[in-house]
């Protein structure tokens, strides 16, 4: 099965959050994490699947009060910070949804999304993720992390969906895809 008929199940896109959502750096001060950077394009990516009726969550190893504030504005239901094994974290999370493996997208960027991103049926991951990660990925953005990964997957997942063009016409955008 090729990446474009794996996103046309995805019913669940589960985010990881440093070195997807963000570009991975971590900014500290004398309280402990003072910033993380959120690219607007992922944000409109993250709220263009809810519209579309995909379900997005995040699943991270950190705990961040950034990436809950992040989440809210977006809409994000499942938070799940502080996983120390993702993949178990992954299992209990498609569970609680009643989603299957094949039904979930799940998008990583360095080994401890290994695990996660071999449940998924649909394993996606940025331009700059690690080898190991670009190996068992079924698709990478050409966008590296932080910096419109998740709005390219995003639109990808809904053109595999059919539903790409009726969101944009919907936004005032053109109505053919462009990429067709």
């Amino acid at each position: 099965m090729n990446a474009e008929q794996r996103a046309a199940s995805v019913r669940l896109l589960v985010l990881d959050v440093d070195g997807v959502l963000t570009d991975g750096r971590l900014y500290f001060g004398a309280d402990g994490e003072a910033m993380k950077v959120f690219d607007v394009r992922d944000g409109h990516g993250v709220r263009l699947l809810r519209e579309a009726g995909i379900e997005v969550a995040i699943l991270s190893a950190r705990r961040s009060p950034i990436v809950e504030r992040r989440a809210r504005e977006l809409g994000i239901g499942p938070v799940i910070q502080g996983a120390a094994d993702k993949g178990v974290a992954l299992a209990e999370l498609m569970r609680a949804l009643q989603v299957n493996p094949r039904q979930c997208a799940y998008v990583g960027d360095d080994w401890p999304d290994l695990p996660a991103l071999a449940q998924a049926g649909f394993a996606a991951t940025v331009a700059d993720a690690a080898p190991e990660v670009r190996q068992v990925a079924h698709w990478a953005s050409s966008a590296p992390g932080g910096r419109g990964a998740v709005r390219e997957l995003a639109e990808f997942i809904l053109r595999a969906q059919g539903r790409l063009d009726e969101l944009r016409r919907r936004h005032g955008g053109p109505a053919q895809d462009a990429d067709a």
